[in-house]
């Protein structure tokens, strides 16, 4: 969630470690800070809020050095403050932290005994402390970050700077992402690889455990046991440029609009280009033979695995669980260890999804995972992984990639029901073809987006809304009332259509705006009844339904959004674009902070 940023080139580093902070940006913080060697010693610059207060400190009070860490944190333990903020260090040590130092009250209260004095309230600060504690034990700055790691319980990644050493950075990690950059200038060290700039051209992912030393043209890493490993470089697959808002006032619209291109790319990485059948990579298990399958996801990839259930269900055969891996490990139910799991995650990185995917390893599961970054953690700890190709998503609110996870989802339940008897290869062409023609209506539909802006008006002017939708239209209710709450900040619920009657009936009066999804699928006419319920109620219904569905119900809604014919399968790929417009639009009207709504992060690393 937090963000690490450091470099060492031989020039000054300050305007590389502010550009590395605002690269970072994008994943959520609520204050900043940078630390560089001087002549006096470690010294650092913190400030809370936007990175341009601590540009504003900067340009007032500079740090000149060809070396420097920096950070954007997100708090967790204290408030946002310039005293919080990162990095922590004493007189010996500077350090920006990623992750959670679960023992660090107990830490604390030792340290505190043996004459440490502690100015934040935040975990990270008992790290400079443990590592000072090692460099007054006579340790090389390498062996006294070594030994204090010993001494921690949790997740973390580490950027360090000695005062002993100025010339170079050390990184560790365990359960938290950070990567090495080299170019041809100098090295660098960021918790997303995507916030290295232009010239950086190889990457290497730090494996856990492992301690990496960076100098201006050297690189040494060493194993959890000490050992020299060699690094791992890889030629970069994604560039900066892919990351601009390409003419769009926010990254969210950019990312709305590229949808119908990432749902080609993502489908030519499992289609072929001679027959247009599928061709998903071997996986562990077979698919024809397995008798459940479990999925574990968090946010919106949950409800992408929502879809994905109702999908392999119904039309594979195929029973699921599905789980909110925050909560799958802790109900104490050993599944079967034979029952292939599903692990869906934009970054790969989610903490709880990933300390899911890792109980699952622990007892013999076999793990696909649903990742859009193919070095992720999560990548490398599965047994096979199938790529979304969303590129870069750089809106908190996720919209490319939960529309790629659907993608990727759809064409393993279209070959998953042709194994298994469901579908002749016929139905699967045709569905495989209908995943392409829908990419083009989404198109068109970005392209005639009418009365939009008289719906996001209403919405803007309520403090609340309900979502409803029956069988898939659920989950894509689901996701359309977590946008709507990320962007605008409207407290936003969403129900199963049916469950109405059963409690959310009482909260309709004129008052409140009802977002109805009702494609027209075998449940439309329950959905319509459901609708007219609302409407006798004064609701103020908004539907989403293709041209038939509008008329039936015209006399009950106040709004109708026409959505062009989709087979009952994919129509949730079409019916999540206008929610997502939607939620924009609402954002605008409320002059909401649309790419970082507030209290949120990209990438929620930490459990």
């Amino acid at each position: 969630m937090c963000g690490i940023y450091a470099a060492v080139n031989g020039t000054c580093v300050a305007d590389s470690l502010v550009n590395g902070l605002q690269a970072l940006a994008y994943r959520g913080y609520d204050s900043a800070g940078i630390a560089m060697p001087g002549t006096a010693g470690l010294q650092r610059r913190r400030s809370p809020g936007k990175l341009g207060n601590l540009v504003r400190i900067l340009t007032d009070d500079p740090l000149s050095a060809p070396i420097g860490i920096a950070h954007t944190r997100w708090a967790t333990h204290g408030v946002p403050s310039a005293t919080n903020a990162h990095p922590h260090m004493t007189p010996r040590v500077a350090v920006v932290h990623n992750g959670i130092v679960e023992n660090h009250a107990a830490l604390r209260a030792r340290l505190e005994t043996d004459g440490y004095a502690f100015d934040s309230d935040t975990d990270t600060e008992v790290i400079p402390a443990l590592i000072d504690e090692q460099l007054r034990r006579g340790r090389s700055p390498r062996h006294a970050l070594q030994c204090a790691m010993h001494s921690i319980k949790g997740s973390l990644a580490l950027a360090v700077l000695f005062d002993d050493e100025p010339d170079r950075i050390y990184a560790t990690r365990y359960q938290s992402p950070l990567h090495l950059g080299s170019s041809g200038k100098g090295h660098y060290l960021s918790s997303d690889s995507q916030a290295f700039g232009a010239d950086v051209r190889c990457v290497c992912t730090l494996g856990d455990g492992e301690i990496a030393m960076l100098q201006n043209q050297h690189v040494a890493i060493w194993n959890a046991y000490g050992k020299p490993v060699e690094p791992g470089w890889t030629l970069r697959s994604t560039t900066p440029e892919q990351s601009d808002k390409d003419g769009h006032d926010h990254y969210m619209m950019k990312e709305i609009v590229e949808q119908p291109a990432v749902i080609h790319r993502t489908l030519a990485c499992y289609q072929d280009d001679e027959t247009g059948m599928l061709r998903l990579p071997t996986l562990p298990f077979d698919v024809s033979q397995v008798s459940r399958i479990s999925i574990i996801a968090c946010g919106s990839s949950y409800f992408a695995g929502m879809i994905g259930r109702y999908w392999l269900e119904k039309f594979a055969g195929l029973p699921v669980d599905l789980d909110i891996a925050s909560e799958s490990r802790h109900r104490g139910l050993q599944p079967d260890p034979r029952q292939p799991v599903l692990a869906i995650s934009q970054s790969g990185e989610t903490a709880d999804t990933l300390a899911a995917l890792r109980h699952a390893r622990e007892i013999g599961q076999p793990v696909v995972s649903i990742v859009n970054v193919p070095g992720s953690t999560m990548a490398t700890e599965s047994d096979q992984v199938l790529l979304t190709r969303a590129g870069p998503e750089i809106g908190v609110a996720s919209t490319k990639a939960f529309i790629a996870q659907l993608t990727v989802l759809a064409a393993f339940t279209i070959e998953t029901a042709r194994t298994r008897g469901r579908f002749s290869a016929i139905e699967s062409s045709m569905l495989v073809a209908e995943l392409n023609h829908i990419a083009g209506e989404i198109d068109e539909m970005l392209r005639q987006a009418t009365d939009l802006d008289a719906i996001a008006a209403l919405l803007a002017s309520h403090d609340h809304a309900l979502f409803l939708g029956r069988g898939v239209a659920y989950p894509v209710a689901e996701e359309g009332a977590l946008k709507l709450k990320e962007v605008s900040y409207i407290h936003a619920e969403a129900y199963p259509a049916g469950e109405l009657k059963h409690g959310p009936i009482a909260l309709v009066d004129t008052d409140l705006p009802v977002v109805v999804v009702a494609p027209p699928d075998e449940l439309f006419a329950k959905t319509l009844s459901n609708l007219r319920e609302v409407a006798a109620r004064g609701g103020r219904v908004i539907l989403l339904s293709d041209a038939e569905g509008i008329e039936q119900a015209r006399p009950f809604i106040e709004h109708g959004l026409e959505l062009p014919p989709a087979s009952t399968m994919l129509a949730p790929l079409l019916y999540t674009l206008p929610l997502q417009l939607l939620a924009y639009r609402v954002g605008l009207c409320l002059g909401t902070d649309i790419d970082q709504p507030r209290n949120l992060a990209k990438s929620v690393t930490v459990e």
